[in-house]
């Protein structure tokens, strides 16, 4: 039989366990709230994000503030009509003639080769139906992609694409033959990224659906949201006439909407590129 001092050990072991395993208890609901608040935190974290991605979709992405519509603003969004494909060219990428004169063409099987001189200067003349954006190209910092925009111009590709994505006080997003997000030349390229503060208002860029897949969509940041995204997207230009355009198809934009479908067709009726 045991004595009582046996059994006031006993006693004190199992207080002692017992009391461990409560602490252990409250560890594992302390644990569980810290993942379930980080959860809720990562979710509300991407309700800020103006549009989430699909894996092949060319977006550019923010995590910054969201603007919300007006009371009593009654913009509603509209389908974007269908597109005609151009041309296609298998093969390799032939540069096309400087004066314009190529045919419009929307398929390629393969990136370009360097078509442009890195010693000239080169402006894109970009008129949309909302008036003409004169934009200076970075040949210098991102030849790759002053190439690519270059040669895509030349033969027509952007002529009739509207801006299928219009976020006010962010992006106006351009360059996909299909208007959906989806679309591209049929090809994908090297990123050229810039530094950090890099971004400003009227600073043309390139969409991509992650590291090193540009294609043909690119945006012109329209506001404070654009300015502030993480370098990640190929710079390679900047609107140096036509801001009040800019100003203009952002205004056909609808606030606080996650797919920036717009409330206006805009249109790019043309890409003049000039070289000195």
């Amino acid at each position: 039989m045991p004595t009582d001092k046996r059994q006031r050990q006993r006693q004190s072991q199992q207080a002692r366990q017992a009391a461990i395993a409560a602490a252990r208890k409250r560890q594992q609901t302390r644990t569980r709230a810290f993942a379930g608040a980080f959860l809720a935190l990562v979710l509300i974290a991407g309700i800020a994000v103006l549009i989430i991605p699909g894996d092949d979709e060319e977006t550019v992405t923010s995590t910054g503030p969201t603007t919300t519509m007006a009371a009593g603003a009654t913009k509603t969004p509209v389908d974007l009509p269908p597109l005609a494909a151009g041309a296609s060219i298998k093969g390799d990428t032939p540069c096309p003639p400087a004066d314009g004169s190529a045919s419009r063409t929307t398929a390629f099987e393969k990136a370009p080769p360097m078509c442009v001189d890195v010693a000239k200067a080169y402006t894109a003349d970009m008129q949309t139906s909302k008036g003409l954006m004169t934009i200076a190209l970075d040949v210098k910092s991102a030849p790759k992609t002053v190439n690519n925009f270059v040669v895509l111009a030349r033969y027509k590709y952007f002529d009739g694409i509207a801006f299928h994505r219009i976020i006010p006080g962010f992006v106006l997003q351009g360059g996909d033959p299909q208007q959906t997000g989806l679309g591209g030349p049929g090809y994908k390229f090297e990123d050229e990224l810039p530094k950090a503060g890099s971004y400003k208002v009227g600073s043309l860029a390139m969409a991509n659906s992650g590291a090193n897949t540009n294609g043909s969509q690119f945006f012109v940041i329209s506001g404070p949201t654009g300015t502030s995204l993480p370098p990640q997207y190929s710079l390679f230009g900047q609107v140096t006439q036509g801001l009040e355009v800019v100003k203009a198809i952002e205004d056909v934009g609808i606030a606080g909407t996650q797919d920036g479908k717009p409330s206006e067709v805009v249109k790019i009726l043309s890409v003049t590129i000039k070289e000195t």
